[in-house]
């Protein structure tokens, strides 16, 4: 693919000083009406919550209701004086910083509330922390008692910072106009299970948009792998050639590459971005994988960064009692939950199910809060009025992995998710643009007891079972012809009597992202705080990128840290990766992609083992024809359609060959692909890793994802087939609002779209969207430049550390066995694959 010349890059903007965003901040403050509405029901609140306070927690204590009331006035004037003065310091700190500050604020105004308060008395700072919290959580069931379990005074702070934002735009002569596209990703949502949601009524804005006709609902196929990188890459970038699974082996570069982790993710970028993705035009990502090519990034694995200082969303959340506070207190409950539902699980004795204790618990509410902040986040992107915004919310995937697709834990977490669709409806009503709403998924998941549950052993305990058996009959033939040769055999194969050959990565990572990329990015900055970090995290930590979770699970016990991966990899022949019910095995010892007749010479039988296993579906090998799936009684030859003996792909779907044909296309892809089985009465698969709800593979609503859209808006098919399909859609959109350089070269992804709006609704801008543009270019490399309005700390322009450096001198370092890869085999050198 040809790619033009680089547009001259625009001169990096000049950064407010630090006291000039303090006196912005100060500046900005007024009172207004809604402002004290809210100030009287705050006092009738605050009576009731610091009356409790003062009665229940020790060491605070008032002396009378009058003593009360002193110390709720008191509270209200010390919070409205210390609140812009924090919110500035929050502002100017961003990250960490602003964490702290949002954690102690509550401490700090009730300490010195009750400091001057008559009759009113403080045993210490310790008791203040422990009341204040009290307080914070009393205060979260009264305004939910009180707003009817919604989430109104959350919105209200929204609603209160978008204001504010768009006054300051105004003033600068800034503010937006003309139409913007905001972009909500539902992390795992099926297509059939959101239908299903929507029947019984569970989904109150989504069912009522749909029952007035102002949005369609449409499916998208995602095919394999049915993953959030493999569909992120297509639909943000246009390419997902480079993504197999969620996790896989570069045998060119000898490691393993998983694409939750900040520095993996931004490799994978690098290989996708042609520089213009879908978010190049002045968007903004938000807790994205991938950057889409966004001058803005907030929470985006490829990038690495925390809001900058210039976020006044992200400190707005974390000062603001409805924000940060609130969220740690509602994720305590959810905690509480979470041990409730689970033990019903065991008593009832729900199956198929999984453990839900351990680091589910820590991450659970931590994708509650991820959510309230992402609401935040794009409140302020709106009102600064960003064209097109994509965010990705992930409560319903964890919670679904845990407990199952359609129990009722997951449903609830679905249902927050249209909560939050109706929020983002309210406040995209106070925006200067007129933003239009696009809702889709990313994939779905499918239901199952896990391989290691029904049959007693992992699926890298399988494969290195059957690696040694076959290998012992290669060296019997060997030793029974040629002494010498069998010796050299054994030896090239690494499969000597009682030496490990397979290690295998299955253990659940998907998870562990947000937290990795979080902590990555503050144990990078400078500072005391991130000192800390860096001390905790320490031996969790490779090449200055926190690592936590598990990121491989060898078929014996490994040697303990992430610091041993490389040398684990080094030393073994066989590799198991996983990705729910999709599995690759790599043989290590070749440097390209072993054809079958390889693999046989060197392991008699192991294709044929393996897909007579009861919880493998499905085979695919290369052929000196072509791919091949092999199942238990017969073989489908994936390049012509021919069919011997039984069809194995017959249970998975009309698209399964299809599918399966362009997954061998993808870099990187395992020599064999493993697809478990799949029970034709129930559709339920056996999952490689251990989560109940998986996707990744075939089988199941998995592929079945979801497109809901403004109903004008006709869409090229229905349902779309892959995420490249449905980039091309969403480009289309935004060309047809004005938000996209309409006379941009087509890429080899492109075609040209058809008009989506309709003549008596076509919509023509006013004024061209804010932000920057930039022509197409070479693809822009994020990890050494990545200036822009949302990231000016010192740290913005290499948001992790070391990423831009050798790569090949860090991986020999950590002892990584490079290995070139055959003419032929890399990236730039395949051609596009049919979608």
């Amino acid at each position: 693919m040809t790619v033009p010349a680089a547009a001259p890059r625009p001169p990096t903007p000049v950064r407010p000083g630090r006291m000039r965003l303090v006196l912005r901040e100060l500046r900005s403050w007024r009172p207004t009406v809604a402002r004290l509405a809210g100030l009287v029901r705050s006092a009738v609140t605050l009576f009731v919550v610091l009356g409790g306070t003062l009665w229940l927690m020790p060491g605070v204590d008032a002396d009378g209701l009058i003593a009360i009331g002193w110390v709720v006035v008191l509270v209200a004037v010390v919070g409205a004086l210390l609140r812009p003065v924090l919110l500035a310091l929050a502002t100017v700190l961003g990250g960490l910083g602003a964490m702290i500050v949002g954690a102690s604020l509550q401490t700090i105004i009730l300490y010195v509330a009750l400091r001057l308060a008559p009759d009113a008395h403080l045993s210490g700072l310790p008791a203040a922390f422990a009341a204040s919290w009290f307080a914070v959580a009393l205060a979260a069931v009264v305004n939910w008692l009180t707003d009817s379990g919604t989430d109104d005074a959350f919105v209200s702070e929204a609603l209160r910072l978008m204001r504010k934002v768009s006054r300051t735009a105004q003033k600068r002569g800034t503010a937006p106009e003309g139409d913007g596209l905001l972009v909500v990703q539902l992390d795992g949502v099926s297509a059939p299970l959101l239908r299903w949601a929507i029947h019984a009524g569970n989904l109150p804005n989504t069912g009522r948009w749909l029952r007035l006709r102002s949005h369609r609902l449409s499916a998208w196929h995602t095919g394999l792998p049915a993953t959030t990188p493999g569909a992120q890459a297509g639909i943000l970038h246009g390419d997902d050639r480079s993504v197999p699974a969620f996790r896989w082996y570069d045998k060119e570069a000898g490691r393993l590459m998983v694409a939750n982790r900040p520095r993996d993710a931004a490799e994978i970028e690098r290989q996708l971005s042609d520089g213009r993705g879908l978010l190049r035009d002045g968007g903004v990502s938000i807790s994205n994988i991938f950057s889409g090519d966004a001058p803005a990034t907030l929470f985006t694995v490829s990038r690495a960064t925390l809001p900058g200082r210039s976020s006044r969303g992200y400190a707005e959340f974390m000062i603001s009692p409805a924000g940060f506070a609130r969220a740690i207190v509602l994720g305590l409950g959810r905690v509480l939950k979470e041990l409730h539902q689970a033990r019903g699980q065991r008593l009832r004795d729900i199956r198929p199910r999984v453990s839900r204790s351990g680091a589910f618990l820590v991450l659970r509410p931590l994708a509650g809060m991820l959510r309230d902040m992402n609401v935040s986040l794009i409140a302020e992107q709106m009102a600064l009025g960003a064209p097109v915004i994509f965010c990705d919310f992930v409560d319903y995937d964890e919670v679904a992995h845990h407990a199952g697709p359609a129990r009722p834990e997951s449903l609830d977490a679905l249902g927050r998710l249209d909560q939050v669709l109706g929020v983002l409806e309210r406040l995209a009503a106070e925006a200067d643009r007129r933003y239009h709403l696009v809702v889709l998924s990313d994939h779905g998941q499918s239901q199952g007891e896990t391989f290691r549950q029904r049959y007693g052993e992992s699926l890298a305990q399988t494969v290195d079972r059957l690696v040694n058996a076959t290998a012992e009959v290669a060296r019997a033939a060997d030793d029974s012809t040629s002494p010498v040769g069998g010796t050299n055999r054994a030896s090239r194969n690494g499969s000597a009597r009682g030496e490990r050959t397979a290690s295998a990565a299955t253990g659940p990572v998907e998870h562990w992202g947000p937290v990795n990329t979080l902590l990555t990015e503050i144990s990078g900055r400078p500072g005391p705080g991130a000192a800390a970090t860096r001390a905790a995290v320490r031996s969790r930590t490779v090449d200055r990128e926190v690592r936590l979770g598990p990121a491989r699970e060898p078929a014996t016990p490994p040697r303990p840290g992430p610091a041993g991966e490389a040398q684990e990899l080094a030393r073994t022949d066989v590799l198991v990766v996983a990705s729910g019910n999709l599995a690759m095995v790599y043989f290590t010892r070749y440097p390209g992609k072993p054809t079958r007749a390889e693999i046989e010479a060197a392991h008699p039988g192991l294709v044929n083992a393996l897909a007579a296993h009861p919880g493998v579906g499905v085979v695919v090998v290369g052929d000196e024809s072509g791919p091949v799936a092999v199942g238990k009684r017969g073989e489908h030859h994936l390049g012509d359609g021919r069919v011997t003996g039984e069809d194995p792909l017959a249970g998975y779907g009309p698209r399964a060959a299809t599918d399966l044909l362009r997954h061998q296309e993808i870099a990187h892809v395992g020599d064999l692909v493993l697809i478990s089985t799949i029970d034709s009465g129930t559709e339920e698969v056996a999952a490689f890793e251990e989560l109940v709800g998986s996707h990744g593979g075939l089988g199941g609503w998995q592929t079945d994802a979801f497109l809901l859209h403004p109903a004008e808006w006709p869409v090229e098919a229905d349902p779309l087939i892959g995420p490249v399909a449905v980039h091309r859609q969403l480009l289309a959109w935004l060309r047809q609002l004005g938000l996209r350089e309409a006379d941009e070269p087509a890429t080899t992804t492109e075609r040209v779209a058809a008009p989506i709006l309709s003549a008596d609704r076509a919509f023509v801008p006013t004024q061209a969207p804010v932000g920057g543009r930039s022509g197409p270019g070479t693809p822009p490399d994020h990890t050494d430049d990545l200036a822009d309005r949302h990231h000016d700390d010192d740290r913005d322009q290499d948001p992790l550390p070391g990423l831009g450096e050798d790569r090949a001198a860090e991986d020999a370092e950590a002892g990584v066995d490079h290995r070139p890869e055959p003419a032929g085999r890399g990236v730039g050198q395949r051609e596009a694959p049919p979608v």
